[in-house]
Protein backbone atom coordinates (compact mmCIF):
# COMPACT_ATOMS: atom_id res chain seq x y z
CA UNK A 1 0.00 0.00 0.00
CA UNK A 2 1.27 3.69 -1.38
CA UNK A 3 1.90 5.81 1.92
CA UNK A 4 0.66 9.00 1.94
CA UNK A 5 3.14 10.34 4.77
CA UNK A 6 6.63 8.84 6.29
CA UNK A 7 8.78 9.51 9.43
CA UNK A 8 11.56 7.86 9.88
CA UNK A 9 14.24 8.74 12.88
CA UNK A 10 12.60 12.59 13.20
CA UNK A 11 14.55 14.89 15.47
CA UNK A 12 14.17 18.80 16.29
CA UNK A 13 15.96 20.55 18.65
CA UNK A 14 15.00 23.45 20.97
CA UNK A 15 17.45 25.99 20.89
CA UNK A 16 17.67 26.47 24.94
CA UNK A 17 19.04 30.00 26.26
CA UNK A 18 21.63 29.56 29.15
CA UNK A 19 22.32 32.56 30.84
CA UNK A 20 25.97 32.75 32.28
CA UNK A 21 26.21 34.70 35.93
CA UNK A 22 28.94 35.35 38.24
CA UNK A 23 27.78 32.34 40.59
CA UNK A 24 27.68 30.37 37.68
CA UNK A 25 31.06 31.29 36.19
CA UNK A 26 32.33 30.52 39.94
CA UNK A 27 30.68 27.33 40.75
CA UNK A 28 29.76 26.15 37.30
CA UNK A 29 26.38 25.88 36.02
CA UNK A 30 24.51 21.85 36.26
CA UNK A 31 23.20 20.05 33.47
CA UNK A 32 19.86 21.49 32.40
CA UNK A 33 17.20 19.59 33.19
CA UNK A 34 14.16 18.75 30.77
CA UNK A 35 10.81 19.41 31.17
CA UNK A 36 7.38 19.49 29.07
CA UNK A 37 8.27 23.02 27.87
CA UNK A 38 11.84 23.46 28.28
CA UNK A 39 14.20 20.59 26.97
CA UNK A 40 16.60 20.13 24.77
CA UNK A 41 14.72 17.60 22.24
CA UNK A 42 11.19 18.89 20.98
CA UNK A 43 11.31 15.54 18.94
CA UNK A 44 12.98 12.61 19.22
CA UNK A 45 12.90 9.71 16.96
CA UNK A 46 9.88 9.80 15.78
CA UNK A 47 8.42 7.99 13.10
CA UNK A 48 5.22 6.64 11.74
CA UNK A 49 3.90 5.74 7.96
CA UNK A 50 0.24 7.17 7.05
CA UNK A 51 -1.49 4.90 4.05
CA UNK A 52 -3.45 7.10 1.11
CA UNK A 53 -6.63 7.55 2.23
CA UNK A 54 -6.38 6.66 6.32
CA UNK A 55 -6.39 8.99 8.88
CA UNK A 56 -4.33 9.66 11.50
CA UNK A 57 -4.01 10.87 14.89
CA UNK A 58 -1.20 12.89 17.31
CA UNK A 59 -2.03 13.33 20.75
CA UNK A 60 -0.31 14.29 23.79
CA UNK A 61 -0.16 16.94 26.62
CA UNK A 62 0.75 20.54 25.86
CA UNK A 63 4.29 20.98 24.98
CA UNK A 64 4.69 17.45 23.92
CA UNK A 65 6.08 18.40 20.49
CA UNK A 66 2.12 17.58 18.62
CA UNK A 67 2.72 21.40 16.92
CA UNK A 68 6.78 20.81 15.91
CA UNK A 69 5.37 17.63 14.08
CA UNK A 70 2.93 18.90 11.75
CA UNK A 71 5.21 22.00 11.32
CA UNK A 72 7.86 19.73 9.82
CA UNK A 73 5.51 17.61 8.07
CA UNK A 74 4.20 21.06 6.35
CA UNK A 75 7.91 22.20 5.79
CA UNK A 76 7.74 25.06 7.73
CA UNK A 77 10.20 23.87 10.17
CA UNK A 78 13.33 21.77 9.13
CA UNK A 79 14.16 18.85 11.37
CA UNK A 80 17.80 17.95 12.66
CA UNK A 81 17.67 14.64 11.96
CA UNK A 82 15.85 11.94 9.78
CA UNK A 83 13.32 11.40 6.64
CA UNK A 84 10.05 13.09 6.05
CA UNK A 85 8.13 11.87 2.59
CA UNK A 86 5.25 12.73 1.32
CA UNK A 87 3.04 11.76 -1.75
CA UNK A 88 0.84 14.58 -2.88
CA UNK A 89 0.17 18.20 -2.21
CA UNK A 90 -0.69 19.12 1.10
CA UNK A 91 -2.69 21.42 2.97
CA UNK A 92 -2.85 22.97 6.54
CA UNK A 93 -5.33 24.60 9.05
CA UNK A 94 -2.64 24.41 12.24
CA UNK A 95 -3.90 27.61 13.52
CA UNK A 96 -6.89 29.78 13.51
CA UNK A 97 -6.71 32.70 11.16
CA UNK A 98 -3.18 31.94 9.62
CA UNK A 99 -3.05 32.81 6.05
CA UNK A 100 -5.59 35.36 6.74
CA UNK A 101 -5.84 39.10 6.86
CA UNK A 102 -7.58 40.93 9.16
CA UNK A 103 -7.85 44.31 7.36
CA UNK A 104 -9.30 42.33 4.17
CA UNK A 105 -12.75 41.02 3.60
CA UNK A 106 -14.06 37.37 3.61
CA UNK A 107 -14.07 37.27 0.04
CA UNK A 108 -11.00 38.73 -0.14
CA UNK A 109 -9.39 36.35 2.06
CA UNK A 110 -10.55 33.20 0.07
CA UNK A 111 -8.55 34.46 -2.73
CA UNK A 112 -5.54 35.00 -0.50
CA UNK A 113 -6.03 32.10 1.37
CA UNK A 114 -6.90 30.13 -1.82
CA UNK A 115 -3.63 31.40 -3.27
CA UNK A 116 -1.45 30.19 -0.17
CA UNK A 117 -3.10 26.63 -0.34
CA UNK A 118 -1.96 26.55 -4.15
CA UNK A 119 -5.39 27.10 -6.15
CA UNK A 120 -5.22 28.62 -9.25
CA UNK A 121 -7.27 31.93 -9.53
CA UNK A 122 -9.59 30.83 -12.27
CA UNK A 123 -10.10 27.77 -9.48
CA UNK A 124 -10.97 29.80 -6.79
CA UNK A 125 -13.16 31.93 -8.50
CA UNK A 126 -15.00 28.53 -9.61
CA UNK A 127 -15.45 27.41 -6.30
CA UNK A 128 -16.10 30.54 -4.80
CA UNK A 129 -19.68 30.62 -4.30
CA UNK A 130 -19.01 26.19 -3.37
CA UNK A 131 -17.09 27.58 -0.24
CA UNK A 132 -18.75 30.77 0.81
CA UNK A 133 -22.21 28.62 0.72
CA UNK A 134 -20.55 25.94 2.69
CA UNK A 135 -19.09 28.24 5.47
CA UNK A 136 -22.50 29.69 5.40
CA UNK A 137 -21.18 33.34 5.28
CA UNK A 138 -22.65 34.64 2.30
CA UNK A 139 -23.88 37.57 3.93
CA UNK A 140 -21.01 38.59 5.95
CA UNK A 141 -18.49 38.28 2.76
CA UNK A 142 -17.87 41.31 2.07
CA UNK A 143 -17.22 42.68 5.30
CA UNK A 144 -13.84 42.93 6.84
CA UNK A 145 -12.28 40.05 8.92
CA UNK A 146 -11.51 41.51 11.94
CA UNK A 147 -15.13 41.52 12.54
CA UNK A 148 -15.85 37.94 12.30
CA UNK A 149 -15.48 36.04 15.66
CA UNK A 150 -13.46 33.07 16.16
CA UNK A 151 -15.90 30.33 14.77
CA UNK A 152 -16.70 32.31 12.02
CA UNK A 153 -12.85 32.42 10.89
CA UNK A 154 -12.83 28.76 11.61
CA UNK A 155 -15.79 28.42 9.06
CA UNK A 156 -13.92 30.13 6.27
CA UNK A 157 -10.59 28.64 6.85
CA UNK A 158 -11.86 25.40 7.03
CA UNK A 159 -14.61 25.72 3.91
CA UNK A 160 -11.73 27.20 1.78
CA UNK A 161 -8.97 24.66 2.59
CA UNK A 162 -11.67 21.40 2.20
CA UNK A 163 -12.15 22.93 -1.33
CA UNK A 164 -8.90 22.86 -2.14
CA UNK A 165 -6.78 20.09 -3.84
CA UNK A 166 -4.94 19.03 -1.95
CA UNK A 167 -3.94 15.25 -1.56
CA UNK A 168 -2.67 15.48 2.48
CA UNK A 169 -4.73 17.72 5.04
CA UNK A 170 -2.98 18.95 7.85
CA UNK A 171 -5.07 19.93 10.75
CA UNK A 172 -4.58 21.44 14.41
CA UNK A 173 -7.42 21.36 16.51
CA UNK A 174 -9.11 24.21 14.83
CA UNK A 175 -12.26 21.68 14.29
CA UNK A 176 -12.98 21.98 18.22
CA UNK A 177 -14.10 25.67 16.82
CA UNK A 178 -17.71 26.41 15.81
CA UNK A 179 -20.93 25.32 16.82
CA UNK A 180 -21.66 21.62 17.21
CA UNK A 181 -23.92 21.30 13.93
CA UNK A 182 -20.82 22.88 12.06
CA UNK A 183 -18.30 20.13 13.40
CA UNK A 184 -20.58 17.43 12.11
CA UNK A 185 -20.86 19.07 8.72
CA UNK A 186 -16.72 19.10 9.03
CA UNK A 187 -16.70 15.62 10.00
CA UNK A 188 -19.22 14.62 6.97
CA UNK A 189 -16.90 16.71 4.96
CA UNK A 190 -13.03 14.85 5.82
CA UNK A 191 -15.24 11.34 5.62
CA UNK A 192 -15.98 12.08 2.00
CA UNK A 193 -12.31 13.51 1.72
CA UNK A 194 -10.95 10.53 2.84
CA UNK A 195 -13.19 8.30 0.51
CA UNK A 196 -11.80 10.30 -2.45
CA UNK A 197 -8.50 8.78 -1.47
CA UNK A 198 -7.35 12.09 0.69
CA UNK A 199 -5.06 11.34 3.76
CA UNK A 200 -5.39 13.30 6.85
CA UNK A 201 -3.20 14.07 9.38
CA UNK A 202 -5.03 15.92 12.90
CA UNK A 203 -3.51 16.67 16.21
CA UNK A 204 -6.48 17.19 19.01
CA UNK A 205 -6.52 17.06 22.68
CA UNK A 206 -10.78 15.91 21.90
CA UNK A 207 -10.60 12.17 22.45
CA UNK A 208 -13.70 10.89 22.00
CA UNK A 209 -13.41 13.57 18.14
CA UNK A 210 -10.11 12.33 17.35
CA UNK A 211 -11.09 8.57 17.69
CA UNK A 212 -14.23 8.84 16.14
CA UNK A 213 -12.28 10.44 12.98
CA UNK A 214 -8.72 8.71 12.74
CA UNK A 215 -7.66 5.15 12.09
CA UNK A 216 -5.00 5.11 13.68
CA UNK A 217 -2.14 7.74 15.87
CA UNK A 218 0.56 7.72 18.13
CA UNK A 219 0.98 9.78 21.87
CA UNK A 220 3.55 11.85 22.01
CA UNK A 221 5.55 12.61 25.28
CA UNK A 222 8.05 14.87 25.79
CA UNK A 223 8.82 14.48 21.86
CA UNK A 224 8.54 11.08 22.11
CA UNK A 225 6.43 8.16 20.42
CA UNK A 226 5.24 6.73 23.68
CA UNK A 227 2.23 4.45 22.32
CA UNK A 228 1.04 3.86 18.76
CA UNK A 229 -1.69 1.67 17.62
CA UNK A 230 -5.39 2.29 16.52
CA UNK A 231 -6.43 5.20 17.54
CA UNK A 232 -9.21 4.75 20.07
CA UNK A 233 -7.20 2.18 21.92
CA UNK A 234 -4.25 4.70 22.04
CA UNK A 235 -6.74 7.59 23.03
CA UNK A 236 -8.38 5.05 26.06
CA UNK A 237 -4.36 4.24 27.18
CA UNK A 238 -3.72 8.02 27.28
CA UNK A 239 -6.65 8.93 29.44
CA UNK A 240 -6.24 6.44 31.55
CA UNK A 241 -2.72 7.60 32.36
CA UNK A 242 -3.85 10.95 32.58
CA UNK A 243 -6.08 9.93 35.24
CA UNK A 244 -3.54 8.01 37.18
CA UNK A 245 -0.94 10.91 36.79
CA UNK A 246 -3.70 13.76 38.44
CA UNK A 247 -3.07 17.12 38.37
CA UNK A 248 -0.67 17.56 40.96
CA UNK A 249 1.50 14.97 39.69
CA UNK A 250 1.19 16.71 36.24
CA UNK A 251 2.33 19.59 37.49
CA UNK A 252 5.29 18.18 39.30
CA UNK A 253 6.33 16.64 36.11
CA UNK A 254 6.43 19.97 34.20
CA UNK A 255 8.31 21.46 36.59
CA UNK A 256 11.39 19.26 37.22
Amino acid sequence: MTHAVLCEGLWKTYQRHRPVGVKSLLLGAGPPVDTRFAREWALAEVGFQVPCGRSFGVIGANGSGKTTLLSILLGTVQEDRGRVGLNGNVASLLELGAGFHGDLTGRENVFLYGSILGMRLAEIRRRFEDIAGYSELEGAMDQPLRTYSAGMIARLGFSTIIHSAADILLIDEVLAVGDARFQVKCHQALHDFRKRGGTLVIVSHNMKEVSEVCDEGICLDLGRVVDSGPMPAVAARYQERMTVAGPAKGGARAAR
